[in-house]
């Protein structure tokens, strides 16, 4: 352990919906360290602390911790956020309801809009107006923006968010305005559509400026309160949270800019993942965890996370818009909380309802009366009652099964066995859905990607999951049930930029790219500069929002330095091309091609955890590996004894054939009947789903 002197523990948690993790890296000795406990929802600082109580960390010793948070997308979600406040250009009050007349099932007559976060009364219009190039087209009235400052006192609102048109041209009237808002109503969070997105399009560019308003007052509080605990606790090192990019950003930034850490947790998980694939050299993967709440799914292709300038909050019939670079995640309500249920016609549900850390599953003994997908692990053997999290929490099997008899089997005329596994073989339906819409609605071959599958239930359902989709390749990493606080160690600082452009790519001369393009960087560096953290290095990346002309949307292009050294405008274009081919299944090489954006992101470099080794050893495990033989259920079979082997044992080149179970602290990888896995050198366990061992 670091000495007092000398702090040198870069934390990481994570907290989730059901379990809050922990892990730290000695920068000084290399060593690892891990912890988890129950999310304590009331007070999230408390099981915070309780991750740290468990691996004996004290907080003096830190030099840097890490954050990921699930609070400002539960917010968002639950719409238990600030009383939000909107001012918008005069003539523009509904474009937030409006919205994009998205209709996506026509033949529904039961299909509601989106609700807005802001309901009308408190939406007003400022005298102003600009013109698309920036210019004034009518000026601000500061008097009325600060007669209206006052009525809002009025309205007792906690937030104001602010949106004039073309701001992302010139943000001189809304930083204007946000200053008399201070001014006039100095306990408010006040938020600034320019400050977080500087790209056209002005009903995703107020869903977003609204959104963090509504969840700024909130999520600032809670950081506020976690800074204040860690100096109680002698912390004297930097304090940085998780962005939906999975970069790294100072906390005061975080408690302006809530709605950059929406994803901050999932995120973090896929940079692991991308960790993980440079480790193997593999190029290609698909990002999945599964949690206690949630099931979300990423991709890494050719060595690089997928990302999206934009996503949708709550579905996409009735989503909110949030305009922010953000890892290209999609998530599903199916956890290991989910909770199954009887609806009308008889019919079995799983989630979105979720038992969370309280009262928890049925078998956590903590007051939980409805099955859950736990459950459902525990009746078919799975899941070890006295063993689970290494025998801190004994798990109530008779409980389990009487609550799965009354409330889902007798119904369904069905024994507790088959009515358990019906809620698994649903749940692993529902979660191919994540993986599906990150792979097959975006072009991808699921089947030619190695799954990478982490979270602590993740490694339950992994098999089961590749075979809905194809998927013939599954690795379970080290620490899979802290793999989202684990990511977060190989996280950099990290910033984004965007400026629309519109102009045409063979109109524009590679001056005004080259400039706009180190403008942002020059912003990026400087970011850097003021954030107290010394990186190994700096590292830029640029891209392009791309579309053919005539076109409406773009997609978001990479583009290597050296089109730039080479003034390769060809490049450029074959880029767009090859890329729209795969999202769409069609390009248009002769077509011309806009330039609809430009995106930067600066990246400050940080020393890196070492691989995670283990000692080579023979194919067959040996035997302290071994350390029972149960009855498990599968559905290929039915009840079959199953060696249950213990996961820190096992040596690199061990072999072992399904069915298995493989037990670790914090999680429990099932072997199929006919899968084949093998422990690499770093310690990963790559399944081979079938036969087929190629």
């Amino acid at each position: 352990m670091a000495t007092r002197s000398t702090p040198n523990l870069r934390i990481a948690v994570d907290i989730g919906g059901t379990f809050t993790d922990m892990a730290a890296f000695d920068e000084a000795t290399g060593e690892l360290l891990f912890g988890k406990a129950l999310s304590t929802h009331g007070q999230l600082v408390n099981g915070i602390q309780a991750t740290l109580d468990s691996a004996d960390i004290d907080l003096r010793d830190g030099q840097l911790f890490l954050h990921g948070s699930t609070i400002a997308i539960n917010t968002l979600l639950e719409r238990n956020g600030a009383r939000t406040a909107l001012l918008i250009t005069e003539g523009f009050r509904d474009i937030y309801e409006i919205g994009r007349v998205n209709r996506p099932d026509a033949y529904n007559l039961f299909f509601n809009k989106h609700q807005p976060l802001v309901k009308r009364s408190l939406r007003f219009e400022v005298a102003e107006r600009l013109r698309a190039d920036g210019s004034t087209h009518k000026p601000l009235d500061e008097a009325a923006v600060r007669e209206l400052a006052r009525e809002l006192r009025g309205h007792d609102v906690e937030a104001v968010a602010v949106l004039l048109l073309h701001s992302y041209r010139n943000p001189a009237h809304e930083q204007r305005v946000k200053q008399i808002l201070q001014e006039e109503l100095p306990g408010a969070f006040v938020c600034a559509s320019h400050e977080l997105s500087q790209e056209y399009r002005e009903f995703e560019r107020v869903s977003t400026a609204v959104a963090n308003a509504y969840v700024g007052p909130r999520v600032s509080a809670y950081l506020g309160e976690l800074e204040t605990h860690l100096a109680k606790k002698g912390f004297g090192g930097d304090f940085y949270v998780v962005q939906s990019t999975g970069g790294l950003f100072p906390s005061e930034h975080a408690r302006r800019d809530c709605v950059r850490m929406l994803e901050s947790g999932p995120a973090a998980g896929v940079i692991g993942a991308q960790a993980i694939c440079a480790q193997l050299g593999m190029g290609d993967a698909i990002a999945f965890d599964m949690g206690g709440t949630t099931a979300k799914a990423g991709v890494i292709s050719e060595g690089r996370p997928l990302t999206t300038g934009s996503a949708l909050i709550g579905g996409y019939e009735r989503a909110l818009p949030i305009q922010i670079p953000m890892m290209d995640i999609h998530e599903v309500g199916t956890g290991g909380g989910s909770i199954a249920r009887i609806e009308t016609g008889n019919a079995l549900r799983v989630g979105p309802q979720s038992a969370g850390s309280i009262p928890g599953p049925v078998a956590y003994g903590r007051g939980g009366t409805e099955p859950t997908v736990t459950d459902a692990n525990l009746l078919l053997g799975r899941l070890d009652a006295e063993h689970f999290l290494g025998g801190e929490l004994k798990l109530d099997l008779p409980a389990c099964e009487r609550q799965m008899r009354e409330r889902v089997a007798d119904a369904l005329g069905l024994d507790p066995t088959e009515a358990a596994d019906g809620i698994l073989r649903i749940a692993v339906t529902q979660m191919s859905h994540a993986v599906k819409a990150v792979t097959t609605e975006r072009g991808l071959d699921a089947g030619s990607f190695t799954m990478v599958v982490y979270g602590g239930a993740g490694p339950l359902h992994a098999s089961a999951i590749a075979r809905e989709i194809g998927v013939r390749k599954v690795l379970i990493p080290f620490a899979p049930g802290y793999f989202s606080a684990y990511g977060m160690l190989f996280s950099d600082l990290r910033y984004d930029y965007v400026r629309s452009v519109f102009r045409k790519l063979n109109d524009l001369s590679f001056e005004e790219i080259e400039a706009a393009y180190l403008a942002m960087e020059e912003e990026g560096r400087a970011s850097l500069a003021q954030s107290g953290v010394k990186a190994d290095g700096v590292v830029i990346e640029r891209a392009a929002d791309m579309r053919y002309v005539g076109q409406e949307h773009a997609v978001t292009v990479d583009l290597p330095m050296a089109f730039f050294a080479g003034r390769d405008r060809a490049a450029i274009k074959q880029q767009f091309d090859d890329l729209h081919k795969v999202r769409y299944g069609t390009s248009a090489p002769k077509e011309p091609a806009d330039l609809v954006s430009l995106r930067v992101t600066v990246l400050g470099t940080m020393k890196k955890p070492p691989k995670h080794h283990v000692e080579a050893g023979s194919a067959q495990p040996e035997k302290a590996s071994l350390r029972t033989v149960k009855p498990v259920y599968f559905r290929q079979g039915g009840w079959a004894d199953t060696p249950v082997y213990t996961r820190d044992l096992l040596r690199a080149g061990n072999a072992i054939d399904g069915p298995a179970l493989i037990e670790e602290h914090a999680s429990t990888t099932v072997v199929q009947p006919g899968d084949a896995l093998r422990v690499d050198e770093l310690g990963n366990l790559q399944i081979t789903i079938g036969s087929d061992r190629s």
